[in-house]
């Protein structure tokens, strides 16, 4: 495991909140399940999952152990898991995202959906009946499994980490354990205030644009700090 960068803030208590500091909500790319014990290993956060999740085995209970925010595609639930978003910041936690809305298969980064944001930048309708979730800071991350057996992982090798689309877990888990020697590097971007930004819409694409950038240096081993452990 590589980080290049730092965490935005120092949270760790609703009393950190009520002393001014901003929670962080840490906003990254999403190819594989690994994800979620990668990111897991460095960053103080909690995850934002799709329901789905929860229900897969071994993979579902981690999530739920690292106390894991559940969400699905029904609008009627939109309020509730706000509401529960909001309390976590309001309570210390940092949490993340994965805004492209479903894993890819490593290549590229998809474009981020902005009612990922919402919490960060809520509108009318989602202020309405919800708790005010405090001032946050967004740090867009960058993830890129980027060395297998100790040699660069080319295109023909992503699929060794990536999970999407119609894949079967089952055959992947089984491919995947066949490796021995692994490494994924994580960026942490400088971090961006919401309110530096008019509309929810640009506040997602400039945080798409630091995601994506940092993941394509990363592919090609052009990244300046790319040589650097932290």
């Amino acid at each position: 495991m590589r980080r290049v960068g730092e965490v935005a803030a120092s949270v760790n208590s609703a009393v950190d909140i009520k002393n001014g500091k901003r929670p962080v909500i840490f906003v990254g790319n999403h190819s594989s399940w690994l994800d979620i014990a990668t990111v897991g290993s460095i960053l103080p956060t909690v995850f934002v999952s799709k329901s789905e999740v929860g229900k897969w085995p071994a993979i579902g209970t981690i999530a739920r152990l690292g106390r894991t925010i559940f969400v699905s595609r029904n609008r009627q639930e939109t309020a509730r898991e706000l509401r529960e978003m909001a309390e976590r910041l309001q309570g210390g936690d940092n949490i993340i995202l994965f805004p492209e809305g479903t894993s890819s298969d490593g290549s590229r980064v998809l474009p981020f959906l902005s009612s990922f944001f919402a919490i960060a930048k809520p509108g009318r309708l989602e202020q309405a009946g919800a708790p005010k979730a405090p001032p946050v800071l967004i740090q867009p991350i960058s993830i890129v499994y980027d060395r297998l057996e100790g040699l660069p992982v080319t295109r023909n090798r992503r699929s060794v980490f990536s999970w999407y689309g119609d894949m079967n877990l089952a055959p992947h888990l089984w491919s995947f354990g066949q490796w021995r020697s692994m490494r994924a590097t994580i960026i942490l971007h400088p971090p961006l205030a919401p309110e530096d930004f008019s509309s929810r819409k640009e506040l997602a694409n400039a945080t798409f644009e630091a995601v994506s950038r940092g993941a394509e240096q990363l592919r090609q081993e052009r990244h300046p700090d790319a040589k650097t452990k932290v």
